[in-house]
Protein backbone atom coordinates (compact mmCIF):
# COMPACT_ATOMS: atom_id res chain seq x y z
CA UNK A 1 0.00 0.00 0.00
CA UNK A 2 1.20 3.21 -0.66
CA UNK A 3 1.22 5.97 1.86
CA UNK A 4 -1.52 8.88 1.83
CA UNK A 5 -0.02 11.21 -0.02
CA UNK A 6 -0.95 13.45 -2.63
CA UNK A 7 1.41 15.36 -5.07
CA UNK A 8 1.85 18.48 -6.89
CA UNK A 9 4.14 18.42 -9.15
CA UNK A 10 6.12 20.64 -12.10
CA UNK A 11 7.07 19.28 -15.16
CA UNK A 12 9.68 21.33 -16.38
CA UNK A 13 9.90 21.01 -20.82
CA UNK A 14 13.71 19.84 -21.66
CA UNK A 15 14.38 23.52 -22.63
CA UNK A 16 14.46 24.52 -19.29
CA UNK A 17 17.06 22.32 -18.13
CA UNK A 18 20.94 23.45 -19.08
CA UNK A 19 22.61 21.48 -22.13
CA UNK A 20 24.18 18.87 -19.93
CA UNK A 21 21.12 17.77 -18.02
CA UNK A 22 18.89 18.33 -21.00
CA UNK A 23 20.85 15.91 -23.05
CA UNK A 24 20.92 13.64 -19.74
CA UNK A 25 17.15 13.70 -19.08
CA UNK A 26 16.50 13.18 -22.88
CA UNK A 27 18.05 10.09 -22.87
CA UNK A 28 16.69 9.11 -19.83
CA UNK A 29 13.42 9.70 -21.08
CA UNK A 30 13.88 7.20 -24.01
CA UNK A 31 15.60 4.55 -21.90
CA UNK A 32 12.96 1.49 -21.02
CA UNK A 33 14.75 1.19 -18.00
CA UNK A 34 13.26 3.86 -16.17
CA UNK A 35 9.91 3.64 -13.73
CA UNK A 36 7.08 4.39 -15.65
CA UNK A 37 4.62 6.68 -14.45
CA UNK A 38 2.31 4.36 -12.53
CA UNK A 39 4.64 3.03 -11.08
CA UNK A 40 7.46 5.80 -10.26
CA UNK A 41 5.55 6.59 -6.88
CA UNK A 42 5.42 2.76 -6.26
CA UNK A 43 9.66 3.03 -6.80
CA UNK A 44 10.24 6.03 -4.81
CA UNK A 45 8.81 4.28 -1.63
CA UNK A 46 10.49 1.20 -1.69
CA UNK A 47 13.85 3.02 -2.22
CA UNK A 48 12.77 5.10 1.14
CA UNK A 49 12.02 2.18 2.95
CA UNK A 50 14.92 0.58 2.11
CA UNK A 51 17.07 3.51 3.14
CA UNK A 52 15.20 3.82 6.38
CA UNK A 53 15.39 0.00 7.84
CA UNK A 54 18.88 -0.18 7.22
CA UNK A 55 21.33 -0.19 10.07
CA UNK A 56 22.12 2.84 10.71
CA UNK A 57 18.88 3.91 8.70
CA UNK A 58 19.87 6.75 6.22
CA UNK A 59 17.24 9.58 6.16
CA UNK A 60 18.51 11.02 2.78
CA UNK A 61 20.42 9.23 0.17
CA UNK A 62 24.18 9.92 -0.48
CA UNK A 63 23.77 11.23 -3.96
CA UNK A 64 20.84 13.27 -5.59
CA UNK A 65 18.86 10.82 -7.40
CA UNK A 66 18.98 10.29 -11.20
CA UNK A 67 15.08 9.65 -12.11
CA UNK A 68 12.40 11.86 -12.96
CA UNK A 69 8.41 11.84 -13.61
CA UNK A 70 7.59 11.79 -17.62
CA UNK A 71 5.20 13.25 -19.31
CA UNK A 72 4.77 14.57 -22.98
CA UNK A 73 2.08 16.55 -24.50
CA UNK A 74 1.64 18.36 -27.62
CA UNK A 75 4.95 16.52 -29.11
CA UNK A 76 7.08 18.24 -26.29
CA UNK A 77 8.50 15.66 -23.68
CA UNK A 78 8.35 17.45 -20.04
CA UNK A 79 10.68 16.31 -17.30
CA UNK A 80 9.85 16.36 -13.17
CA UNK A 81 13.14 15.17 -11.30
CA UNK A 82 12.45 13.37 -8.31
CA UNK A 83 15.22 15.16 -6.15
CA UNK A 84 14.74 12.68 -3.46
CA UNK A 85 18.07 14.10 -1.68
CA UNK A 86 16.67 17.71 -1.26
CA UNK A 87 13.02 16.77 -0.18
CA UNK A 88 14.20 13.90 2.36
CA UNK A 89 16.52 16.73 3.92
CA UNK A 90 13.36 19.17 3.87
CA UNK A 91 11.11 16.08 5.05
CA UNK A 92 13.83 15.48 7.95
CA UNK A 93 13.82 19.20 9.03
CA UNK A 94 10.16 19.42 9.06
CA UNK A 95 10.15 15.94 11.21
CA UNK A 96 12.34 17.68 13.85
CA UNK A 97 10.46 20.87 14.09
CA UNK A 98 6.99 19.21 14.51
CA UNK A 99 8.45 16.12 16.81
CA UNK A 100 9.30 16.59 20.31
CA UNK A 101 12.90 16.04 21.06
CA UNK A 102 12.22 13.61 23.40
CA UNK A 103 10.17 11.48 20.94
CA UNK A 104 12.49 11.86 17.85
CA UNK A 105 15.34 9.81 18.89
CA UNK A 106 12.51 7.09 19.00
CA UNK A 107 12.12 6.87 15.09
CA UNK A 108 15.69 8.10 14.02
CA UNK A 109 19.01 7.97 15.58
CA UNK A 110 20.27 11.71 16.92
CA UNK A 111 23.83 10.93 15.52
CA UNK A 112 22.36 9.78 12.63
CA UNK A 113 19.51 12.89 12.12
CA UNK A 114 22.38 15.06 12.98
CA UNK A 115 24.56 13.87 10.24
CA UNK A 116 21.62 14.62 7.84
CA UNK A 117 21.61 17.94 9.21
CA UNK A 118 25.42 18.93 8.49
CA UNK A 119 25.30 17.86 5.49
CA UNK A 120 22.30 19.92 4.47
CA UNK A 121 23.70 22.68 6.09
CA UNK A 122 26.77 21.98 3.74
CA UNK A 123 24.83 21.71 0.81
CA UNK A 124 22.61 24.68 1.29
CA UNK A 125 25.70 27.32 2.29
CA UNK A 126 26.95 26.21 -1.66
CA UNK A 127 23.79 28.63 -2.33
CA UNK A 128 22.24 25.44 -3.99
CA UNK A 129 18.30 26.09 -4.39
CA UNK A 130 16.28 24.91 -1.89
CA UNK A 131 13.07 25.01 -4.24
CA UNK A 132 11.84 21.16 -4.89
CA UNK A 133 9.60 20.33 -8.44
CA UNK A 134 7.35 18.21 -6.43
CA UNK A 135 5.18 19.19 -3.07
CA UNK A 136 3.42 16.48 -1.15
CA UNK A 137 0.41 16.49 1.32
CA UNK A 138 -0.42 13.83 3.90
CA UNK A 139 -4.22 12.55 4.20
CA UNK A 140 -5.40 15.57 2.51
CA UNK A 141 -5.74 17.71 -0.64
CA UNK A 142 -5.40 21.55 0.30
CA UNK A 143 -7.92 23.32 -1.17
CA UNK A 144 -5.76 26.63 -2.77
CA UNK A 145 -3.74 23.16 -4.60
CA UNK A 146 -7.23 22.90 -6.62
CA UNK A 147 -7.12 26.87 -7.56
CA UNK A 148 -4.75 26.29 -10.37
CA UNK A 149 -6.71 23.75 -12.04
CA UNK A 150 -10.30 23.25 -14.20
CA UNK A 151 -13.08 20.93 -13.60
CA UNK A 152 -12.21 19.57 -17.45
CA UNK A 153 -8.58 19.01 -16.51
CA UNK A 154 -9.91 15.95 -14.55
CA UNK A 155 -8.16 12.49 -15.01
CA UNK A 156 -10.10 9.59 -13.28
CA UNK A 157 -9.13 5.61 -13.83
CA UNK A 158 -10.83 3.36 -11.69
CA UNK A 159 -9.28 -0.24 -10.93
CA UNK A 160 -8.65 -2.08 -14.03
CA UNK A 161 -9.38 0.87 -16.58
CA UNK A 162 -7.51 1.78 -19.37
CA UNK A 163 -4.67 4.69 -18.78
CA UNK A 164 -4.37 7.03 -21.14
CA UNK A 165 -1.66 8.63 -20.59
CA UNK A 166 0.44 5.67 -20.04
CA UNK A 167 -1.29 4.22 -23.82
CA UNK A 168 -0.20 7.82 -25.32
CA UNK A 169 3.20 6.93 -24.07
CA UNK A 170 3.21 2.95 -25.26
CA UNK A 171 2.22 4.30 -28.63
CA UNK A 172 5.12 6.28 -28.96
CA UNK A 173 7.71 4.41 -27.63
CA UNK A 174 6.85 2.61 -30.33
CA UNK A 175 5.84 -1.23 -28.48
CA UNK A 176 9.37 -1.53 -26.70
CA UNK A 177 7.63 -2.61 -23.66
CA UNK A 178 5.65 -5.93 -23.49
CA UNK A 179 2.24 -6.13 -20.88
CA UNK A 180 -0.61 -6.10 -22.68
CA UNK A 181 -2.89 -6.74 -25.15
CA UNK A 182 -1.92 -4.33 -28.40
CA UNK A 183 -4.03 -1.39 -28.58
CA UNK A 184 -4.27 -0.04 -31.86
CA UNK A 185 -1.42 1.11 -33.96
CA UNK A 186 0.50 -1.80 -32.30
CA UNK A 187 1.45 -0.43 -29.03
CA UNK A 188 0.86 -2.57 -25.89
CA UNK A 189 -2.27 -1.72 -24.16
CA UNK A 190 -1.76 -0.42 -20.62
CA UNK A 191 -4.16 -0.87 -17.67
CA UNK A 192 -3.65 1.60 -14.60
CA UNK A 193 -4.72 1.08 -11.02
CA UNK A 194 -6.86 3.82 -9.41
CA UNK A 195 -5.70 7.36 -9.85
CA UNK A 196 -7.41 10.56 -9.95
CA UNK A 197 -5.05 13.73 -11.40
CA UNK A 198 -5.67 17.11 -13.10
CA UNK A 199 -2.74 18.45 -15.36
CA UNK A 200 -2.81 21.95 -16.90
CA UNK A 201 -0.63 24.85 -18.39
CA UNK A 202 1.69 26.67 -15.79
CA UNK A 203 0.57 29.75 -17.64
CA UNK A 204 -2.83 29.04 -16.50
CA UNK A 205 -2.22 27.63 -13.10
CA UNK A 206 -0.94 30.83 -12.56
CA UNK A 207 -3.50 33.10 -13.73
CA UNK A 208 -5.80 31.19 -11.93
CA UNK A 209 -4.01 31.01 -8.98
CA UNK A 210 -3.38 35.14 -9.12
CA UNK A 211 -7.00 34.91 -9.80
CA UNK A 212 -7.86 33.05 -6.50
CA UNK A 213 -5.33 35.08 -4.56
CA UNK A 214 -7.03 38.67 -5.60
CA UNK A 215 -10.09 37.55 -4.19
CA UNK A 216 -9.09 36.05 -1.10
CA UNK A 217 -7.37 39.57 -0.73
CA UNK A 218 -10.19 41.23 -1.31
CA UNK A 219 -12.96 39.65 0.01
CA UNK A 220 -11.64 37.18 2.70
CA UNK A 221 -8.15 39.30 3.96
CA UNK A 222 -5.31 37.46 6.15
CA UNK A 223 -6.11 34.31 7.34
CA UNK A 224 -4.71 30.57 6.77
CA UNK A 225 -6.13 30.24 3.25
CA UNK A 226 -4.91 33.28 1.84
CA UNK A 227 -1.12 32.68 3.43
CA UNK A 228 -1.72 29.10 2.14
CA UNK A 229 -2.64 30.26 -1.60
CA UNK A 230 -0.10 33.10 -1.74
CA UNK A 231 2.78 30.21 -0.63
CA UNK A 232 1.69 28.41 -3.19
CA UNK A 233 1.43 31.18 -5.71
CA UNK A 234 5.51 32.16 -5.19
CA UNK A 235 6.46 28.43 -5.53
CA UNK A 236 4.96 28.28 -8.87
CA UNK A 237 6.62 31.70 -9.85
CA UNK A 238 9.88 30.49 -8.84
CA UNK A 239 9.85 26.67 -9.82
CA UNK A 240 8.06 26.74 -12.85
CA UNK A 241 9.02 27.44 -16.73
CA UNK A 242 6.72 29.73 -18.85
CA UNK A 243 6.15 26.58 -20.36
CA UNK A 244 5.91 23.48 -17.56
CA UNK A 245 3.23 21.94 -17.07
CA UNK A 246 1.29 21.69 -13.72
CA UNK A 247 0.19 18.20 -12.30
CA UNK A 248 -2.30 17.66 -8.80
CA UNK A 249 -1.73 13.67 -7.74
CA UNK A 250 -4.43 12.15 -5.79
CA UNK A 251 -1.64 9.94 -5.43
CA UNK A 252 -2.21 6.77 -2.42
CA UNK A 253 -5.59 8.89 -1.18
CA UNK A 254 -7.13 7.11 -3.81
CA UNK A 255 -7.04 3.97 -1.59
CA UNK A 256 -9.33 5.99 1.03
CA UNK A 257 -12.07 6.35 -1.50
CA UNK A 258 -14.65 4.28 -2.73
CA UNK A 259 -15.78 4.70 -7.16
CA UNK A 260 -18.75 6.69 -5.99
CA UNK A 261 -16.66 9.12 -4.11
CA UNK A 262 -14.14 9.33 -6.67
CA UNK A 263 -16.60 10.48 -8.97
CA UNK A 264 -18.26 12.42 -6.87
CA UNK A 265 -15.27 14.39 -6.27
CA UNK A 266 -15.27 17.38 -7.80
CA UNK A 267 -13.29 19.55 -6.00
CA UNK A 268 -11.22 21.73 -8.43
CA UNK A 269 -14.72 22.81 -9.89
CA UNK A 270 -15.92 23.59 -6.49
CA UNK A 271 -12.86 25.67 -5.57
CA UNK A 272 -13.75 27.59 -9.21
CA UNK A 273 -17.03 28.37 -8.12
CA UNK A 274 -15.62 29.75 -4.84
CA UNK A 275 -13.38 32.58 -6.14
CA UNK A 276 -16.21 33.31 -8.69
CA UNK A 277 -18.61 33.81 -6.27
CA UNK A 278 -16.03 35.84 -4.12
CA UNK A 279 -15.82 37.83 -7.25
CA UNK A 280 -19.19 38.61 -8.15
CA UNK A 281 -20.40 39.55 -5.04
CA UNK A 282 -22.36 35.90 -4.38
CA UNK A 283 -21.62 35.42 -1.12
CA UNK A 284 -23.44 32.42 -0.32
CA UNK A 285 -22.54 30.71 -3.16
CA UNK A 286 -18.83 30.93 -2.52
CA UNK A 287 -19.59 29.77 1.30
CA UNK A 288 -21.51 26.96 0.01
CA UNK A 289 -18.86 25.36 -2.52
CA UNK A 290 -15.58 26.29 0.20
CA UNK A 291 -17.58 24.36 2.81
CA UNK A 292 -18.97 21.15 0.34
CA UNK A 293 -15.17 21.56 -0.60
CA UNK A 294 -14.01 21.30 2.86
CA UNK A 295 -16.15 18.97 4.12
CA UNK A 296 -15.16 16.33 2.24
CA UNK A 297 -11.60 16.98 2.51
CA UNK A 298 -12.18 16.80 6.35
CA UNK A 299 -13.96 13.27 6.45
CA UNK A 300 -10.83 12.15 4.50
CA UNK A 301 -8.14 13.81 6.61
CA UNK A 302 -9.97 12.31 9.63
CA UNK A 303 -9.19 8.68 8.46
CA UNK A 304 -5.49 9.19 10.08
CA UNK A 305 -6.74 8.74 13.38
CA UNK A 306 -9.57 6.11 12.40
CA UNK A 307 -9.26 2.91 14.92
Amino acid sequence: MLPYTAYLRVYQPLTAFPSAERAYWLEYAESPERPRRAGAVAAEHRESLRRLVAAPPRPAPEEESGDAYVRRMGGRTYICPWQTRLRSWLGLREFRTETPAALSPAYLPEAVARSAEDAFRRWRDRGEPLRTHILTSNWTVPLPWFAPFSAEERCLVLEGGADPAAEREAEQEAGRDSGGPAAPGGAPRRTAPRVLLYVTEASLARERLERAVAALQENIGDGPLLAAAERLEDWLASVAHPDALLELDYGGLVHLLDDERLREDESAAEVAAAVAGLERGEDELAVAMYRRAAQRWKSVRALERAN
